[in-house]
């Protein structure tokens, strides 16, 4: 009978554990971008909608002493990417960069790591329950994953590749679906 009663505590507090999950199909946020392979850093704006593989960012990047201002748009569903330097209105048509989509989210086979608070803790509407999150790509790339609970906006995401080094991305000032219809438009420098 207590080894009854222990399996069910045990399947009970089991079952309250935060699940992967995909988080919203489209966003508009803040990103932080940090790559200490390539020695970088970058602010940006971005437009997500993994519905139709798409992404757009604005990106304000430092490298040192020298500022670069970007607008990218990468089109998975095409494989093409517009990147325009701000300063020069240069257009560079490219594949996508990472070439392969990764939508951003927690996947279904991630492993729950952990669970945390951000902001100030016991002060109503300032502080969020964060849950952590890791896995690997194709058995390969590991990558880790924060998400919000329980409507799973991303926080933080890092992802380790042999092809293109260590990628990491803080996210802030999230919000659900893509509020500029334009986003996904083509720069019109592109288009001459």
């Amino acid at each position: 009978m207590w080894a009854a009663l222990l399996l069910l505590f045990v399947a009970c507090a089991s079952a309250q554990l935060p699940m992967p999950c995909a988080g919203p199909a489209s966003f508009t946020g803040r990103f932080r971008k940090i790559d200490r392979d390539r020695n970088y850093y970058v602010d940006g704006k971005m437009y997500y909608d993994s519905v139709n593989r798409r992404v757009r960012e604005f990106e304000y990047e430092e490298i040192g002493s020298t500022k670069q201002v970007y607008d990218k748009l990468k089109l998975y569903n095409l494989n093409i990417e517009y990147t325009v330097d701000l300063k020069t209105r240069k257009c560079n048509v490219s594949e996508p960069r990472p070439r392969t989509w990764r939508p951003f989210g927690v996947p279904p086979d991630a492993r729950f790591r952990g669970e945390g608070t951000i902001g100030a803790v016991g002060v109503p509407n300032e502080e969020v329950t964060v849950a952590f999150f890791e896995g690997e790509f194709d058995g390969v790339d590991p990558y880790f994953a924060a998400v919000t609970q329980p409507d799973c906006f991303l926080v933080e995401f890092g992802i380790y590749s042999n092809s293109s080094g260590y990628y990491h991305r803080d996210f802030y000032d999230v919000v659900s679906g893509v509020t500029d219809p334009e986003a996904f438009i083509p720069p019109q420098v592109c288009m001459q």
